[in-house]
C-alpha cells in the first residue's frame, strides 16, 4: 500500500521517474522521440547511442546536450546562457547603427572553412565539447564576420545542431503528443490537428464529473485527453462496434496514475444499447467493424514495430518497442504502464442506462458517421452536447441533414478549424513558411428530448 502512495506521489511531481514516458524534443523540433526512462534506455543520435540514465530525476523542461567522452557518448545537462544573448544584441545593435553589413560578396565554394574533417576529429579524441568545436569553427571561418548578425546566428545554429545537438524533456500531455502524431504520423490520429483537438473537447463540453462517451478510432488519443481533462472524476467509455476494441496505444504516453486509469472503461456498444434499442444496424455491421478494427490493430502492430527501426529516421519512437529493449533488465520497479481500457462493470452500464451520458465524442475515420450518431446519440442525457470529428465534410453533411430532419438535436453547426503558427524573432516576426492549412471538420450540437 506504501509503495502504490509512493507511485501515485511522484506521478504528480514535476520531475522525470523511472519508468515514465518522455517526450523528448531534439534540436528544438526537428526530431521528436517517445521514450520510457530506465537505466537501460538508450536514444540515437546520429551513428551514436546515449543512455537515458541521467534524464531519470531532471525536471521536465530540462536541456541536456549531447557530449562524447573517454567513456562514450553521454547527456550532459546543459543551462541556457543568457550571458551569449545579451552580447549577440549588443553586437546587432552595434552592426544596424554602425556598420552595416550584407552576404552580396560571399560565395560559396567550400574553400571558407580551413578547419577539416580530420581536425575536428583529432579535437573530439582530445576530449573538445561540442561547444569548443563550435567556437573552432567560427574562428577558421574567413567569412564569418563578414556575414549579417542574421546569417551568424543561422551559422551557429547549424553548427550546434550537428556538433552539440541538444535534447529537451517534454512533459507527454495532450497538446505535445498530438504535436508530435501530427507531424510525423498524422495517418495514425486521422489528421487531428491540435487546436481541432481543444476545440472538440470544448464543443462536447468535458469537465469534472463527466461521463463521456467515446468512439476513438485514432490510437487513443481522444480517450487520454478526456482523461486529462476529468482529472480522475467521472468516466470515459471508449465504445466499439463488433467484438474487438480499437487500438488505445496512446493513452499508455499520458503517465496516468492508478486512479485516472480505473476511470478508463471499454464497452461494446450492443451492451450499452441492450435493454433498450437494439438497432438492427448493430448486428448488421458487426461484421464489418470487427475486420475493420483488426486491420486496424494489425497496422498498428506494424507501425509498432517498424517504429523503432526507423526512429532514426522518422523521429518517433514506440514506448512498446522500448520495453522490448529493457526487458531483460533485472531490478525494474515502476517501468510498467498502468493498464487502461478495462471492461465495464455491470453496474455501471446500468447507471449509465439510466441517466445516460453527459456528452459523445466520435472519432472514426474509418466509420460511417450517420449508422455511430443514430445509434449512440440515445445514450446521452437530454440537452447533452456532442461532437464528431472528421477529416472530410460530406460524411458530416450527411449526418447533420438526417439530424435536422429526424429533430434528434438542436445547434447544429460544422466548423472548420484554422489556425496560423508566427515565427516571433526581433525583426523578423511573420507567419511560418510552412504550416497545416487543414485541420478537418467538426460537427456539433445538443441533443433533444424524444417526441
Amino acid at each position: 500500500m506504501s509503495e502504490n502512495n509512493e507511485i501515485s506521489k511522484n506521478l504528480n511531481d514535476r520531475t522525470t521517474w523511472e519508468g515514465c514516458s518522455v517526450l523528448l524534443d531534439i534540436n528544438d523540433g526537428d526530431r521528436l522521440v517517445f521514450a520510457r526512462l530506465s537505466n537501460a534506455a538508450k536514444l540515437k543520435i546520429g551513428n551514436k547511442n546515449y543512455s537515458l540514465q541521467p534524464l531519470i530525476g531532471c525536471a521536465f523542461g530540462s536541456i541536456f546536450q549531447a557530449e562524447s567522452g573517454p567513456q562514450g557518448p553521454f547527456l550532459s545537462h546543459s543551462l541556457p546562457s543568457i550571458q551569449g544573448n545579451d552580447k549577440t544584441e549588443e553586437v546587432k545593435e552595434g552592426q544596424v547603427n554602425d556598420e552595416p553589413r550584407d552576404n552580396r560578396a560571399l560565395i560559396d565554394n567550400n574553400t571558407a572553412q580551413s578547419l577539416t574533417g580530420d581536425d575536428i576529429e583529432a579535437m573530439r579524441r582530445e576530449g573538445a565539447r561540442g561547444n569548443e568545436i563550435i567556437e573552432a569553427l567560427i574562428a577558421n571561418s574567413a567569412t564569418f564576420e563578414t556575414k549579417t548578425s542574421f546569417s551568424q546566428e543561422k551559422y551557429r545554429l547549424k553548427k550546434q545542431k550537428k556538433y552539440a545537438p541538444k535534447v529537451l524533456i517534454r512533459r507527454p500531455v495532450a497538446r505535445s503528443i498530438c504535436e508530435a502524431y501530427f507531424k510525423k504520423y498524422p495517418t495514425k490520429i486521422g489528421f487531428l490537428r491540435v487546436d481541432t483537438l481543444s476545440l472538440l473537447l470544448s464543443l462536447a463540453n468535458v469537465s469534472s464529473s463527466s461521463d463521456v462517451l467515446v468512439v476513438d478510432m485514432v490510437g487513443g488519443l481522444i480517450t487520454g485527453a478526456v482523461a486529462e481533462r476529468l482529472g480522475g472524476t467521472g468516466f470515459v467509455c471508449n465504445s466499439y462496434l463488433g467484438k474487438s476494441p480499437h487500438s488505445m496505444d496512446i493513452v499508455r504516453i499520458f503517465n496516468f496514475s492508478d486512479d485516472i486509469c480505473k476511470r478508463i472503461l471499454r464497452s461494446p456498444i450492443s451492451d450499452l444499447l441492450s435493454q433498450k434499442e437494439l438497432p438492427e444496424q448493430v448486428l448488421e455491421h458487426a461484421d464489418v467493424c470487427n475486420l475493420e478494427s483488426q486491420s486496424n490493430e494489425q497496422i498498428c502492430a506494424s507501425v509498432s514495430i517498424e517504429k523503432i527501426s526507423l526512429s532514426s529516421e522518422n523521429g518517433i519512437s514506440d514506448l512498446g518497442a522500448k520495453n522490448t529493449e529493457n526487458t531483460n533488465v533485472p531490478g525494474k520497479r515502476v517501468c510498467k504502464a498502468a493498464k487502461a481500457g478495462e471492461k465495464s462493470p455491470p453496474e455501471v452500464i446500468d447507471s449509465w442506462k439510466e441517466n445516460g451520458f453527459s456528452s459523445l465524442i466520435i472519432a472514426a475515420p474509418e466509420s460511417d458517421t450517420w449508422t455511430l450518431v443514430k445509434d449512440l446519440l440515445p445514450l446521452l442525457s437530454n440537452s447533452a452536447p456532442f461532437a464528431i470529428y472528421h477529416q472530410y465534410l460530406q460524411p458530416l453533411a450527411t449526418c447533420m441533414h438526417n439530424l435536422q430532419i429526424g429533430n434528434m438535436a438542436i445547434g447544429l453547426q460544422i466548423t472548420e478549424p484554422w489556425l496560423r503558427e508566427y515565427q516571433v524573432l526581433p525583426s523578423r516576426t511573420h507567419p511560418c513558411m510552412q504550416m497545416s492549412a487543414f485541420g478537418g471538420y467538426i460537427l456539433s450540437g445538443t441533443k433533444i428530448c424524444d417526441s
